[in-house]
Order: C-alpha cells, then sequence, then structure tokens
C-alpha cells in the first residue's frame, strides 16, 4: 500500500500521520494494524455503467464531504495526502475548503478518476510513472513508494524464513491479493505435483481450495508450496530466482528488489494499467510479458524453463530491474509532504 509507505518514512522523520479511509472496504484497517490514527467513513466508488447503485454512491459521497472536513479540522492537518481512490475527492476537497494544501498520490501508469477531479487543486501531483501530458512544477515523478519490510528482505531473509536451501532453485507465483485463475490453472499444469526446483505458489485466499483440487488425487511435493495468503510476500519475492506475477503495483516491489519476472496483465484493467506496468519493465529488460490469453501450461512451462536455463540472462534482468527500481521514493515523497507543510 503505498500510503502505508510513505507514512512509514513520515513517522521515521516523527511527523503525526493520521488515516482516513473508506469503512468496510480493502484496505480498511491496515494503517490502524500498523499504529496509525485511522477514521472510517462509509463510501463506496461509481460503477462505471448505468446503476441505481450510483444513487447511492452520490448520497454517500455527499454526505462524506462534511465528515471528512470535521476530520481535517479535528486532526489539525498541515498538508492532506491522497491516495487516489473513494476517499481521495471528499478529502481532498476537504481540504481545499480548509485551505489546507494537497498532494494527490497516483500509483498506477495513468492518472485516475479521483486524482483527474482533485489534480487542479493540489499542490502537488506525486506520480509513479511520467504520464502524457501531465508536466511542469506541479507534477513530480518519483516512483511508486513500497515499504520498509519490502526494502528490508534479502535472499538470505527470505530462504531462511521459508527453510529453503541457498543454493536451490526459487520461482515465486503469484496473482495479486485476489489470485488469477488463468495463472494458477498454468502453474499447476506447468509444473505438477514434482517440479524440478521449489515452486512457492501464493493461489489467493478464495482459489486456494480450486487451485488445490487441479492436481487432482496427487498430492503436491516438497517442492511445490501452495499457499493461499502469504504476509511475508516480500520476502518471498526476495528468496526466489524468478518471479510469475499479474502486473499491478507489485512490478515495483519487483523492481526494488531487483527480481526478474514473467508478467501477465489483467487484461480488464482499468485504463489497460497492469499492460503500461508490464511494458515498464519490459522495455527496461527485466520482464516477459505473457498476455493473459496465452497464459497455458505449455507456454508457462516453456518460458520458465528457457530463463532458468539461461542465467546469464536471468542476472541481466535482475540488473534491469534493479536499475530501474525506485525503493527510495517513499523518503523522497516524505521530504516533499514535510517541505510543503513548512511552507
Amino acid at each position: 500500500m503505498p500510503a502505508l509507505a510513505v507514512a512509514e518514512a513520515l513517522r521515521e522523520r516523527t511527523a503525526e500521520v493520521a488515516f482516513v479511509t473508506a469503512r468496510g472496504r480493502s484496505g480498511a484497517g491496515l494503517a490502524a494494524a500498523e499504529g496509525f490514527s485511522e477514521d472510517t467513513i462509509p463510501l463506496q466508488g461509481f460503477q462505471r455503467r448505468l446503476s441505481l447503485s450510483n444513487l447511492r454512491t452520490l448520497a454517500m459521497a455527499a454526505l462524506a464531504l462534511p465528515r471528512a472536513v470535521r476530520i481535517v479540522r479535528r486532526t489539525h492537518a498541515d498538508v492532506v495526502v491522497t491516495g487516489g481512490g473513494y476517499m481521495a475527492g471528499p478529502v481532498g476537497l476537504a481540504a481545499w475548503l480548509n485551505r489546507r494544501p494537497v498532494i494527490a498520490l497516483e500509483a498506477d501508469s495513468h492518472l485516475g478518476l479521483a486524482n483527474r477531479l482533485i489534480a487542479p487543486i493540489s499542490r502537488r501531483v506525486v506520480l509513479a510513472f511520467p504520464l502524457r501530458g501531465r508536466i511542469g512544477r506541479r507534477y513530480v515523478v518519483t516512483g511508486r513508494p513500497v515499504r520498509r519490510s519490502v526494502r528490508a528482505a534479502t535472499r538470505t531473509s527470505g530462504r531462511r524464513m521459508f527453510g529453503i536451501d541457498p543454493g536451490a532453485t526459487v520461482v515465486l507465483v503469484v496473482g495479486g491479493s485476489q489470485g488469477a485463475g488463468s495463472i494458477n490453472r498454468a502453474a499447476v499444469d506447468a509444473f505438477g505435483p514434482e517440479p524440478p526446483f521449489v515452486v512457492i505458489h501464493v493461489a489467493g485466499p478464495r482459489q486456494l481450495d480450486e487451485t488445490r483440487s487441479l492436481f487432482g488425487d496427487a498430492v503436491p511435493g516438497p517442492n511445490y508450496r501452495l499457499e493461499g495468503f502469504l504476509g511475508e510476500l516480500p520476502e518471498a519475492i526476495a528468496a526466489s530466482d524468478l518471479v510469475v506475477s499479474r502486473s499491478g503495483g507489485s512490478v515495483f516491489e519487483f523492481a526494488a528488489l531487483g527480481r526478474p519476472s514473467i508478467l501477465v496483465p489483467y487484461p480488464y484493467a482499468t485504463g489497460d494499467h497492469q499492460a503500461t506496468n508490464a511494458k515498464w519493465l519490459v522495455s527496461a529488460g527485466a520482464a516477459v510479458m505473457l498476455p493473459d490469453a496465452e497464459c497455458t501450461g505449455p507456454r508457462l512451462r516453456e518460458l520458465v524453463g528457457a530463463l532458468l536455463s539461461d542465467r546469464r540472462r536471468l542476472d541481466a534482468m535482475a540488473e534491469a530491474a534493479r536499475a530501474v527500481g525506485r525503493p527510495e521514493a517513499a523518503d523522497r515523497i516524505a521530504d516533499l509532504v514535510l517541505e510543503v507543510a513548512k511552507r
């Protein structure tokens, strides 16, 4: 979560940080679990089609604004940093109404709807990627901030955590927080229950049982580690020689840790940003892109086998990933926030 990465960097600089999140939505409660003050406001996103639920969303947004205004006043915020998504609009507008400077974070390869709306009232718009037409002093490209737990992970610590031999070859398969059916099916078909290398496969909590059933009567051997969820994902990335994954915000973690990857963009992502993320690493020489429609067991087996058998290419991809990774992004953004606060 990019906002948490920035919050950690601000806390290290002795700044007081408070969160406002959407009640009942993904991500709510994460800040409080990390020791930050967290207020929640009922809010949901708009459907990108005609729907009666959008009337309810409008009503919730109207009620969210005065609640956000009260929170901004109560916390005596010097700066309000928005992270995109549902809450960016009401909280950003609340800050503007209270004459508090706004800094908008855009963590994807396109400017989301909320950030497009509040960009004109923002002191700075911090971008993960350079975006066409978003130029001038207001826009700052820093890369996507990653958390301290990512930056601290190493190959040695990751392999120690998972009990993997230092000389073993490790492939990490992960389809995002909810899993990816196409990747799950392809991985099981490609590697089978007894792969010749260690496979750490994070199938997603809701897809674990379905993925396990793909093995039929076979039981995955010790080299195939099937998980529904992995809280220590940064350590798993660090422990791996190659990652097979969707190409959401996690690509910045691969880059920060210098890990080569095979990326399977989710074809229905908003603004097709996963394809853009993948192309960024591919153009740097750090990744290979596999379209979702072509993500089959034989094709994945072919790609993984070709990369693992060419250590020089794999090492070159790892170096390319490190070259474009920006692990210092959270620190840069925290310094920018404090600079705006002083003004």
